[in-house]
This record gives structure tokens, sequence and C-alpha cells, in this order.
């Protein structure tokens, strides 16, 4: 029975993927390990993704947006 795994905070799952990453370049894993992590590595894509969709909506709201505004830059530009 497969035991389903606890969706780790965004800072937890970037530290990890970074760690998979380095792991993956720097090229001493085998085929399968290569794969699974690339696999974790997706997965923790994902999650934050999702994070950071979540985090984007909560400024949204909080600006007093709606759910369907468009992203707007916040680079200096505006003079």
């Amino acid at each position: 029975m497969a035991r389903k795994q606890k969706t780790p905070p965004f800072e937890e799952a970037m530290k990890e993927l970074e760690g998979l990453i380095e792991s993956l370049e720097q090229g001493d894993l085998s085929l399968e390990e290569s794969l699974k992590s690339f696999e974790r590595g997706v997965a923790l894509t994902r999650i934050c993704q999702a994070s950071l969709q979540e985090a984007e909506q909560k400024v949204r709201i909080l600006n007093g947006e709606t759910q369907d505004a468009e992203l707007e830059s916040f680079s200096d530009d505006h003079e």
C-alpha cells in the first residue's frame, strides 16, 4: 500500500529541487536514479508553481483585484 507524501512548504520544496538539480548536473547517478530524481523534480516544480499561484491570488485579493485581473509588472518604470 503506497503512502501519500505530505506536500512540503515552498521553501523546502525549492531546497530539495535545487539539490536534485545539483545531483543531476554532476552526472554521477544511474539512469534509474536520474529518472527518479527527474520525476521528483517535476512534482516539486508543480508544488512550487501551485504555491506561487496561491500567493499571487492572495496578493490580488488584498489589492482588491478580481480573479480575472491581468498581471502587472513590478518594474520601477512608472514615471
